[in-house]
């Protein structure tokens, strides 16, 4: 019993002994050298795009491009619904991608022609047409000239399309004569027609006023016999003004 009292004592000791020679710090005592870095590798270390960490700023997105995106998505998921894919590419995607830009353009160009009623190619281009009557004539040709002769001379020379011009301001000038409208130089012909809303010939003039529009604002030339079928409108209203005298 006494000899293993002495060997547990033993043992304990020397576990003490090892720890205590176990936790003593050694430290690197041996010589140090300097890395020498040569200008060539300092130079391609700053021209090496790896270690560029630049920040670029993303550019913020406006409204503009908020709803072009939108209305994008709205044309994808209207394409995917009307032809079963699950998304645009190819030029199905760039014409989506453009068809907003497409769309604006129309808009505008549709209210610039219903609002001024000007000849939009003609005034882009400033090309003077000898065959043309700007709006400054308006009043001398309906106050001062023989429109009927007018229609007559332009129908010699076979430009229908001005012959539809004097006829309509013809009709303007018979209106005017009994008092149907109060013709104005700066008034439009949309004016002129809510002056006939209590009158039988609105539809008529109506009628007569989009076949201008039509010819001549749209710049359609038209030949002898859609001059014929749009005369005959003309005809009648001129037929129902003088009746309504």
């Amino acid at each position: 019993m006494q000899q293993k009292w002495l060997f547990a004592l033993f043992l304990f000791s020397w576990t003490i002994g090892f720890a205590q020679n176990d936790s003593i710090v050694k430290f690197d005592d041996s010589s140090r050298q300097p890395v020498a870095v040569s200008q060539e590798e300092i130079d391609a270390y700053l021209t090496d795009s790896a270690f560029d960490y630049e920040v670029v700023q993303q550019e913020e997105i406006g409204w503009w491009n908020d709803i072009t995106n939108w209305f994008y998505n709205v044309l994808i998921q209207f394409f995917e619904w009307l032809f079963g894919v699950e998304s645009a590419v190819g030029y199905l995607a760039i014409f989506l991608r453009i068809l907003p830009y497409i769309l604006l353009a129309i808009f505008l160009y549709l209210i610039i022609r219903f609002f001024l009623k000007v000849n939009v190619r003609s005034l882009i281009h400033n090309e003077k047409n000898p065959n043309t009557v700007v709006l400054s004539e308006e009043e001398r040709i309906i106050k001062t000239e023989d429109i009927q002769q007018l229609i007559k001379n332009a129908l010699a020379e076979n430009n229908y399309r001005l012959a539809i011009r004097y006829y309509y301001l013809f009709i303007l000038k018979l209106l005017s004569e009994r008092e149907l409208i109060d013709w104005q130089r700066q008034k439009t012909n949309d004016d002129y027609s809510n002056e006939l809303s209590n009158s039988p010939l609105k539809d008529h003039f109506n009628k007569a006023t989009w076949l201008y529009d039509y010819i001549w604002y749209g710049e359609f030339n038209i030949d002898q016999e859609h001059y014929t079928k749009a005369e005959t409108v003309f005809a009648s209203l001129k037929k129902s003004i003088l009746g309504n005298a």
